[in-house]
């Protein structure tokens, strides 16, 4: 079991969202955070004031699979957030050492589903 946590840029979810599905993966929780990576930001004025914006949004996504989907689940995040721009993203791979569903109580494979 591994957890996948992707971070991309916000205008490429739903392309992400239509690769996972198409790799049946349908289980997934996202969130919007803010960061900055090789992009580094950029300069605006705002009412004659130069302002540095180094934190850029992005959205984060965490999907827990089973050994068997890890692969097809990170070449379908790939696959929707690739523009072959600086900022793209990145894909996290952590071991997963215990899942629990609540409603049922099953745990490991099983809980993920």
């Amino acid at each position: 079991m591994k957890l996948i946590i992707a971070y991309i840029q916000p205008h490429k979810l739903n392309d992400v969202k239509e690769e996972l599905y198409k790799s049946e993966v349908f289980k997934m929780s996202v969130t919007n955070s803010v960061g900055c990576g090789q992009q580094k930001g950029y300069h605006e004025t705002y009412r004659g004031v130069d302002i540095e914006v180094n934190l850029l949004k992005k959205n984060r996504l965490e999907i827990a699979v089973n050994d068997a989907f890890v692969q097809p689940t990170i070449d379908a995040i790939a696959r929707g957030a690739r523009t072959g721009e600086i900022g793209d993203g990145k894909i996290f791979v952590l071991p997963l050492e215990k899942v629990v569903r609540i409603r049922t109580g099953e745990s490991g494979n099983d809980a993920i589903g």
